[in-house]
């Protein structure tokens, strides 16, 4: 199992949005976007930006805290 870095997916989830529109919005596969999801490949940084920008939340919202 891919080790839990991003919460991309719980965030989609939260807003009521899909992968498919999330890669659209992206310009990304949803291949690629659904990799992003499943914690199976990480975002490059510049694209974690503009997944927040997108979903209009903090970029460290994106993220799986490394401290509580």
């Amino acid at each position: 199992m891919a080790e839990r870095i991003n919460r991309v997916k719980e965030v989609l989830v939260i807003q009521g949005k899909s992968q498919v529109w999330l890669a659209e919005q992206l310009g990304k596969s949803t291949t690629s976007v659904a990799a992003i999801c499943n914690n199976k490949s990480q975002p490059h940084l510049k694209d974690l930006k503009k997944i927040a920008m997108i979903l209009d939340v903090d970029i460290r919202e994106l993220l799986v805290p490394t401290k509580e």
